[in-house]
């Protein structure tokens, strides 16, 4: 029992600058929800794939590299790495292919939406009880896999569609916002303490 509460706290504090990467996806996510909603004449498939193509890419690469470098254990890295990836590639092409109409918008964000949800998700799942973050993945891989399953049930329509993605990254924007304050908080309250704990 004794050894055992050092460790715990010590695995804690080595990604307590974790919070740095929902905070770089929040700015991310509600910078995509500001030009849907403030772009006139914004609700086109060509527009909407290139308002994706741009935030996916920039989010994978945070995604992944940031996860890489700030969060706890390997397997964690590794998805994030694999979801990171996932975003890239689905931006590049909806970037390369961005005339290409509605029907690949719905295809693009519906396959990324369940692909990186379902990762997500997972991580939140494999991590719940060990790691400070696993509730705030839990909710954000959630909330992007009903995003797949609502493009994938709703009308054709580019208004609607781009319209959901947007409400989308208002919300997980927000709420990853929020998540990354309460990470922040955390981590400097732990720091007076281990440090304490370290000298006496």
């Amino acid at each position: 029992m004794a050894t055992a509460v050092p460790a715990q706290h010590s695995d804690i504090h080595a990604h307590s600058r974790y919070w740095v990467v929902p905070a770089v996806r929040a700015v991310v996510a509600l910078a995509a929800a500001a030009v849907i909603t403030f772009t006139r004449d914004a609700h086109t498939a060509t527009f909407g794939l290139i308002v994706f193509g741009a935030f996916a890419i920039v989010d994978g690469l945070a995604t992944g590299v940031l996860s890489a470098l700030l969060a706890g254990r390997r397997i964690t890295r590794v998805l994030f790495a694999v979801q990171g990836a996932i975003g890239v590639i689905a931006g590049v092409l909806a970037l390369a292919l961005s005339s290409s109409g509605l029907g690949l918008f719905l295809y693009l964000v519906t396959v990324w939406a369940a692909l990186t949800g379902i990762l997500e998700l997972y991580n939140g799942v494999r991590e719940r009880g060990r790691d400070a973050a696993a509730r705030d993945w839990l909710i954000t891989g959630a909330l992007t896999a009903v995003l797949a399953l609502v493009l994938l049930f709703a009308p054709a329509d580019a208004v609607l569609a781009i319209g959901l993605f947007g409400a989308w990254a208002v919300i997980v924007g927000v709420f990853q916002g929020i998540g990354a304050a309460t990470l922040r908080g955390a981590a400097r309250d732990r720091t007076p303490s281990h440090g304490s704990e370290s000298g006496s």
